[in-house]
């Protein structure tokens, strides 16, 4: 498979023909869903009804990887705690076709949560809190861990192996990063021996939908072990005064459930700072796959890099400053 196009034989027959090799036969028509990192669709069924199939990047996960992913997206269904797991149509989650492999989800609609609202951050609150009990029942055995190796030095070390950078930016992207990953090291400091866990990882607006019976989660396909504040801080923005209420509306739902270690506070802006890092290395490493400068058009510009310096810089000022206060 060309590492450049990994997805060039994922034709609509290739789709429909794989999905028939999972014992599901489609009628014909598909729609693409949004998704840069895996190819994802909507399948008609000969019987009326419809599934979501997803094709995988090659390489990315090993398959020990996607079904330990699986088995915890199974684990908090059965909890009743409302993620969407993958069909089982054949005694089985995960399937392989001409070099692809995927699964098959229910399709489940849902609308962008409005977080202004503080009812909504504390139902919200409540999930992730249900989740993150069942997250820390037991570890996961494959699955990465985030930390500052993996989604700070390692990308940082990526990118300036691969060229990427403008010479003339070089070396004040460089001093940036390092000067940020020291505050990030402090933060961790600060925050201490925080207990590690099993986490939805990549816990934002858009993998949140929400019907009148309230939020459910989708794309697990992040997962991994880390700090429970990771699955926090994406739902809160704005000025500090506004963060902090938005962090008590959500734990005012989380702590039904879980309790949460204030000491992580220290490591909210931290993780904001690592996963900046990371994007900047995420769109480089696929930079080959025709759909990322199509859906980035503005990356690896000079503008591009000079807002990351920018935006690293007031990272450091931030993590800087006082942890933002809970109730």
């Amino acid at each position: 498979m060309d590492a450049a196009a990994p997805y060039a034989g994922l034709t609509p027959e290739t789709v429909l023909d794989a999905l028939e090799r999972a014992g599901l036969r489609g009628d014909g028509r598909l729609l693409a869903l949004n998704s840069y990192e895996n190819r994802v669709y909507q399948v008609w069924l000969e019987d009326g009804t419809s599934v979501v199939a997803k094709f995988y990047r090659p390489g990315r996960w090993s398959d020990a990887q996607i079904l330990e992913e699986h088995a915890f997206v199974l684990e908090l269904a059965e909890r009743e705690i409302p993620a969407v797991p993958p069909l089982a149509p054949e005694g089985r989650t995960l399937f392989e076709h001409a070099g692809f492999r995927f699964a098959v989800f229910p399709r489940r609609g849902g609308r962008t949560p409005e977080l202004e609202r503080r009812d909504t951050l504390e139902w919200i609150g409540r999930f992730i809190g249900r989740l993150h009990a069942v997250g820390a029942v037991r570890p996961f055995a494959v699955r990465p861990t985030l930390d500052m190796e993996s989604f700070g030095r390692e990308p940082r070390d990526w990118l300036l192996a691969h060229a990427f950078l403008p010479p003339d930016l070089l070396e004040a992207w460089k001093s940036a990063v390092d000067l940020a990953l020291q505050s990030v090291a402090h933060c961790y400091a600060r925050a201490g021996d925080v207990q590690p866990l099993r986490l939805h990882g990549d816990c934002h607006a858009g993998n949140i939908l929400w019907t009148d019976q309230g939020p459910h989660f989708v794309d697990f396909d992040d997962a991994r072990t880390g700090p429970a504040v990771q699955d926090l801080w994406m739902l809160l923005s704005g000025e500090r005064a506004e963060m902090t209420r938005q962090l008590g509306d959500v734990l005012a739902g989380y702590e039904k459930f879980m309790e949460f270690d204030r000491r992580e506070l220290n490591l909210l802006e931290a993780l904001r700072t690592l996963r900046l890092i990371h994007y900047s290395a995420w769109i480089a490493r696929r930079w080959d796959d025709p759909a990322f400068p199509a859906a980035f058009p503005w990356f690896n510009t000079t503008r591009y890099w000079q807002d990351r310096i920018l935006e690293l810089r007031e990272q450091i000022a931030l993590m800087d400053e006082e942890p933002l206060a809970a109730p």
